[in-house]
């Protein structure tokens, strides 16, 4: 396994980190526990989960994954061997206190405090705001249109509130997720200004299909230290190949929810995974260790996020820090991302 730092911090996280969020829903509680098992014996030290897992989100999974992990921690008594990221959800779910805004003090409190209680620790090593509070482009939306909306919770207020939170001992570092150049650059500057908890991570969508974290958040991420926690790297399994020749396996993700998922059904995505899947074939690497494997090596990472609802899958996904990518392949790769740029941002 190979580990980097998470943001300035002295922390070392695996750079494949074990994603949850199949787990309540796709997956049982028995399914996770061998994951987290065997992800453990890998050398993996990094798992991450949300509020609002199992996905999709209901009202009847909510909060279903931490409540896995949390019995995990239980039964082995290992959390000190896990680094452990979870997120507070952002509006829009009326589930979830009530579906406005989130981040305020109150709401910031009542939430890390429920998934301390899911997860049956007194400690939270990362927290991050899984989607901004404020109308911008993410979750899929490539344009940004301006509103003179303010109706959220200002940077520094959150800044403050996550202060109190930090040292209270409840969480140990902060991140952002689905998050925009602007909005990390700005919590950077205020954190930086103001003294208060610097944003250690961004986690946003990086795969083949969709490279788009390159445009404006790679050197941010870089020169401040913020590196990306790359969710979807294998883009829903689309880079897996199990999908290609209109193949939809029998419980795959695309099977069950695919009409939530139509960006990966477009002519130039289908068209762009078999052009890598050909560079796969001709080095004689797996399509999906590949895929993972280019996520790994950029600069701006900092740790991708697999997800597996097999031992199988998860057994593959975790090989690929192993492959090794030659410039040769890396050029091939680039030139197809030149031919169809972005096919599913």
């Amino acid at each position: 396994m190979n580990y980097r730092k998470l943001g300035n911090t002295d922390l070392e996280v695996s750079t494949i980190c074990l994603g949850t969020m199949t787990w309540g829903e796709q997956n049982t509680q028995d399914e996770g526990f061998e994951q987290m098992n065997y992800a453990l014996d890998q050398g993996i030290n990094f798992i991450d989960t949300a509020e609002l897992y199992a996905i999709p989100p209901k009202k009847e999974t909510y909060g279903k994954t931490e409540e896995i992990i949390g019995n995990w921690f239980k039964e082995k008594k290992n959390r000190s061997k896990v680094i452990l990221a979870t997120k507070i959800a952002g509006p829009g779910l009326s589930w979830v206190r009530g579906g406005k805004n989130q981040y305020d003090k109150e709401k910031l409190n009542e939430a890390v405090n429920q998934s301390l209680k899911r997860l049956q620790t007194d400690y939270i090593d990362l927290y991050q705001l899984h989607w901004p509070e404020r109308k911008t482009n993410y979750f899929g939306k490539l344009g940004y249109e301006h509103t003179n909306d303010n109706k959220w919770n200002n940077f520094e207020d959150i800044l403050n509130s996550l202060d109190e939170i930090i040292k209270s001992g409840k969480v140990k570092y902060i991140g952002l997720s689905n998050e925009t150049a602007w909005g990390l650059t700005k919590f950077l500057e205020i954190s930086k200004t103001k003294n208060l908890p610097r944003v250690m991570s961004v986690q946003n969508p990086y795969n083949l299909l969709n490279r788009t974290y390159e445009i404006g958040l790679a050197e941010a991420s870089i020169r401040e230290k913020s590196g990306l926690l790359a969710y979807s790297p294998l883009a829903s399994g689309i880079m897996s190949g199990k999908y290609r020749n209109g193949a939809m396996p029998d419980g795959s993700r695309m099977k069950l929810f695919g009409d939530r998922f139509p960006r990966y059904k477009t002519k130039n995505a289908i068209n762009a995974v078999e052009e890598y899947y050909k560079i796969s074939k001709k080095h004689n690497l797996d399509l999906a260790q590949m895929s993972l494997k280019f996520c790994e090596l950029q600069p701006f990472m900092t740790s991708v996020i697999i997800g597996a609802t097999s031992m199988e899958q998860l057994k593959t996904d975790i090989e690929s820090v192993n492959v090794n990518l030659s410039d040769d392949i890396i050029k091939e790769i680039n030139e197809v991302q030149k031919l169809y740029t972005n096919p599913c941002p």
